[in-house]
């Protein structure tokens, strides 16, 4: 559940951008690569909804919106400075030297890359994680240059215009308005994505770019490979992955053509830079999943160290921090969404959970409580498949929702929710001391070791053997070289 500047919670109305505190950009190279640096600047104005943008103005209304949804920007000097330098050649190369880009590092674990029309490219520090040289990285980044290129980011806002219609047909547990509905908010993320068509011409292009920088082309083929490795390692934790990895999705077909077309374009050998060693120290440090200022999920339990609060879910529920909640789903069809919602200070709970945007409120069920000194206040809502219990709790003027969801209503579901709502308090010492910051790391290899060896010092880390060999794109067994360092994920 991302953070804003403030400390604020990403509340549910996740394109607000009056809660954006925009980054200011520093230039790094000389060129016209610019990266998004944190700062104290205001947001710029935003263009207001309805005027017909240029190129420019699109990516300038837009980029506050990818801020707060994304928990903002990333500082990493070193990365920074990678990244921007990597740009500058890949500019060069695919004739664009004048281009004004700036290019974003995102602070969250999900392994995306995007970009925006005006010259808006992110990546996120998952995806700095997951590759392993500086060739993957270019690999990456020329495909988004690509799509700006060819001009598929201004065709994907344009087909954006003609989807919404779909905004009538959203149905679930939100009955107001879908322009604050997170849930709606990331439908239309979902059909603004690239075709198919646009993924492999941006492929073929990415990989063009990457070559003539002088960057190994078979790059994207590689790291595409690791992609489809670490979608299905998450696949076991993280179910429904919107990012990255299901828009660029990492099929045989796809690998198989990256290569073929490398190889038609710069032959067989390669035979580029790849900069493994620059690239590891380049990242070395890195944060490694969530942030705390995100909140922080230990088990069964969900800590927020910045806005201080923690509650925990029964047993059999399986929590993922995502863009704007936290959700956590039970195997036998029972589910629970944690967000944040902007209500007015003088309005109260009862009236809150009574005000429309819950479809199927039962209204006479609505109550107030107050647990833990917390005032809150629940209810029910049901829906022809659907069974629902809510609550809202207001903490230091925030309101803060839990929506449990189940086929039909039980006494063990019941027990479950009130459970779960009476947990919901302000942290202590022992709650933060829970929180274990993770970073990437490096190791050198010693002679007699191997995969096996070096995957063992993340053994303490949940599926952290597995992560290791995804990290490394590494099999079990497979020999190191001694004297070369690999990435590992340990406390900070």
């Amino acid at each position: 559940m991302k953070a804003l500047p403030g400390k604020k919670v990403l509340r549910l109305s996740v394109l607000a951008v009056s809660l954006v505190a925009l980054a200011a950009c520093s230039s790094l190279t000389g060129s016209n690569v610019s990266v998004g640096r944190t700062g104290d600047n205001p947001a710029p104005n935003v263009v207001p909804a309805g005027t017909e943008p240029d190129d420019e103005v699109i990516g300038r209304r837009e980029h506050p919106r990818i801020i707060a949804a994304y928990g903002g920007v990333y500082e990493d000097r070193q990365a920074e400075i990678m990244v921007a330098r990597i740009v500058g050649r890949l500019l060069a190369a695919a004739n664009q030297p004048n281009a004004q880009f700036q290019v974003t590092i995102l602070d969250t674990s999900e392994v995306n890359a995007f970009a925006l029309p005006g010259g808006y490219i992110y990546v996120t520090r998952g995806i700095l994680a997951l590759a392993s040289d500086t060739s993957e990285l270019a690999a990456v980044l020329a495909h988004e240059i690509a799509h700006v290129t060819l001009r598929h980011a201004r065709a994907r806002t344009d087909k954006t215009r003609n989807t919404q219609i779909v905004d009538r047909v959203i149905t679930g547990i939100f009955g107001g308005d879908t322009s604050t509905d997170a849930t709606a908010n990331r439908t239309r993320q979902s059909l603004a994505a690239f075709s198919q068509n646009q993924e492999l011409e941006a492929d073929r292009e990415g990989i063009k770019f990457a070559g003539k920088a002088g960057y190994d082309s078979q790059a994207a083929a590689r790291f595409l490979g690791v992609m489809s490795r670490f979608a299905a390692f998450s696949a076991g934790t993280t179910k429904g992955d919107d990012g990255f990895l299901s828009s660029h999705p990492s099929t045989p077909s796809r690998i198989e053509t990256a290569m073929s077309t490398a190889r038609g374009m710069f032959g067989n050998a390669g035979g580029g830079e790849t900069d493994r060693e620059g690239y590891l120290s380049a990242i070395s440090g890195l944060a490694f999943g969530d942030s705390p200022a995100q909140g922080t999920i230990v088990g069964q339990r969900f800590i927020h160290s910045a806005s201080k609060f923690t509650f925990s879910v029964p047993q059999g529920y399986t929590l993922q921090n995502s863009q704007s909640a936290v959700v956590g789903v039970a195997g036998d069809g029972e589910a629970v969404r944690f967000d944040s919602a902007a209500v007015q200070p003088n309005m109260a709970l009862t009236d809150y959970l009574k005000s429309g945007w819950i479809a199927g409120l039962k209204a006479d069920s609505v109550t107030a409580h107050n647990y833990n000194g917390i005032d809150m206040a629940s209810g029910l809502a049901q829906t022809d498949q659907w069974f629902f219990r809510v609550a809202v709790m207001r903490l230091d003027g925030e309101v803060y929702r839990f929506i449990f969801a189940a086929k039909a209503d039980s006494q063990r579901f019941e027990q479950g929710a009130e459970t779960t709502i009476q947990s919901f308090r302000r942290t202590d010492p022992a709650d933060l001391n829970q929180i274990r910051q993770l970073s990437i790391r490096l190791v050198t290899a010693k002679a007699g070791d191997n995969a096996d060896n070096l995957a063992r010092q993340m053994a303490d880390i949940a599926g952290g053997r597995d992560l290791f060999y995804i990290l490394n794109n590494l099999l079990p067994g497979d020999p190191v070289v001694a004297g070369q360092r690999y990435k590992i994920v340990a406390p900070r």
